[in-house]
């Protein structure tokens, strides 16, 4: 007899962990660099329109065809999509909700180790060997092992710290969704929001840390930040970018929201407990990630500064401006590890939500053990990893990214919203989702669902293609001693994708075989 299939333990456990998998890093580095960039407060208008008319849309239909899912015995996109598709192709084009979660974690947990290493140095004093933006820059590169220099020699330290935290993964994924996932979302949630009130906190009361300079206080910070450009609003760019950001901050477009969803039970609530998860990441991002990075630099370095580091990239916000930050305030080691506390729950809230499809894949379609599950994936999952570690420099994390952590998004969102609406049909999705709804949807949304949410994700995946995809297809601008790295990053897509259709045709012929039988 078939082992059933576990369920959440509680309303707010769910909750915790949906809204752990959409708050990440991102939420503290990438949004407040973006919002800078890209009109401050005006950034908002395109930045909300894409939550009203993207964000709350996908993750009702996300929470909704999981729970629908869950119910027939599935928890990933092969399985959903082909219940509700009306064609064989429907369960190989669900693949892509299985791998994107895959590629991501690859470099992900790497990523995500650096917070953890970084933590530990900033409470041993380590990091503050590096004194200035050169230093600080080049400890963030012995660290990677980029390069051999005083501070590091080698990437050991920083694999120490990968293999601890890839562990750590794990253990959590090993203890099963009630067990594992709902714990360490109950555990690690509240503490991630206690610790950014409490660096949003603290970065709000400096005031005029020179009185020398009135001009660079934190008001001043946060006009910079939020008074409103609204010639930018003419630039399309701006638009696709609060879209982007919306995609990652929710972790809509992922696959990994239907598979949270498919371990609630029949009459469970998806409308509020979806609407409740994506509030509380917008707080996380908008409230906390908006209060700590971009005023901080602006009051000790100026507009001109603040502005260099929004455009440095996620990696010098995190690693090296904010420690040169925290190092010119009383207590700043503490404040630093703190910090880097914060990333670190961020992301490995995030992290197993990634590994979590392709355990449900395995449990669900070939009935493996929970620890048999963990097991296979564990082992992929380590050696899949080695070559972003090893091949940093060579541009093998940013083809991974590119393929799961921005195409694969926009597609799969695209594909989901096109089975919801005319593969389930509109009128019996509608019904689910207000299934044991406890708040009561607003009628304006079906339209919405039925007609803006598509025709929305039609014109940013033909214009983002347009804009961006060709180039980087093409490889445009790679270096040629970094081609063969790339086209290495591109062979371990599509190999784990051709792996994972061959897993799907076997676990459908079974299917069917056990049907006749």
């Amino acid at each position: 007899m078939a082992k059933p299939r576990e369920h959440w333990g509680s309303q707010i456990g769910v909750i915790l962990a949906v809204a752990g998998s959409a708050v990440g890093l991102g939420n503290f580095l990438r949004f407040p660099a973006k919002a800078t960039l890209n009109g401050g407060g005006a950034f908002m208008i395109p930045y909300f329109i894409a939550f009203l008319l993207l964000g709350i849309p996908l993750m009702w239909v996300e929470w909704t065809l999981g729970r629908f899912g869950g119910a027939y015995g599935h928890g990933t996109a092969p399985g959903i999509f082909h219940a509700i598709g009306r064609t064989r192709l429907a369960k190989y084009l669900g693949t892509i909700g299985v791998l994107g979660p895959f590629i991501i974690l690859i470099y992900y947990m790497f990523i995500e180790s650096w917070a953890l290493g970084y933590a530990f140095f900033s409470m041993t004093g380590k990091l503050y060997q590096a004194t200035d933006q050169a230093s600080m820059k080049a400890f963030l590169s012995g660290y990677q092992g980029l390069a051999d220099n005083a501070f590091f020699t080698g990437p050991g330290t920083a694999y120490v710290f990968f293999a601890i935290t890839f562990l750590v993964n794990f253990y959590f994924i090993y203890r099963g969704v009630k067990g594992g996932i709902e714990t360490l979302s109950k555990i690690a949630m509240p503490i991630l929001v206690v610790v950014g009130i409490a660096l949003a906190a603290r970065v709000l009361s400096l005031g005029t840390p020179d009185l020398t300079k009135p001009e660079l206080s934190i008001g001043n910070a946060l006009g910079f930040v939020w008074n409103p450009d609204f010639s930018k609003l003419l630039d399309a760019r701006v638009w696709l970018e609060a879209a982007g950001q919306i995609f990652f901050t929710l972790s809509v477009g992922i696959g990994v929201i239907l598979t949270y969803a498919s371990y609630l039970k029949r009459d469970d609530d998806v409308a509020l407990s979806g609407l409740t998860s994506a509030s509380a990441n917008e707080f996380c991002e908008v409230l906390l990630g908006g209060s700590i990075v971009i005023p901080a630099a602006f009051v000790f370095f100026g507009a001109v500064g603040a502005v260099e580091v929004a455009k440095s990239g996620t990696f010098n916000i995190g690693f090296v401006t904010m420690p040169l930050i925290f190092d010119k305030l009383p207590g700043g080691s503490l404040f630093s590890a703190l910090w880097f506390i914060l990333l670190f729950l961020a992301g490995i809230t995030s992290s197993v939500s990634l590994i979590q499809p392709a355990i449900s894949f395995l449990e669900d379609e070939f009935k493996f053990s929970r620890g048999k599950a963990t097991v296979v994936l564990g082992v992929v999952a380590f050696l899949a990893s080695q070559p972003v570690i090893f091949f940093l420099a060579h541009g093998f994390l940013d083809e991974l990214d590119f393929w799961g952590g921005t195409l694969f998004l926009v597609v799969f969102a695209t594909l989901e919203t096109f089975l919801f609406v005319f593969g389930f049909g509109m009128k019996r999705g509608w019904e689910e989702m207000n299934r044991s709804a406890k708040i009561k949807l607003p009628g304006l949304y079906r339209f919405i669902i039925k007609y803006v949410t598509p025709a929305y994700l039609l014109i940013l995946l033909i214009t983002w293609t347009y804009q961006q995809f060709w180039d980087t297809f093409r490889l445009k601008g790679v270096a040629p001693t970094d081609l063969p790295y790339v086209w290495g990053a591109r062979a371990l897509v599509f190999g784990l994708w051709g792996i994972i259709i061959i897993l799907v045709a076997i676990a459908w012929k079974r299917r069917g075989k056990e049907a006749q039988s």
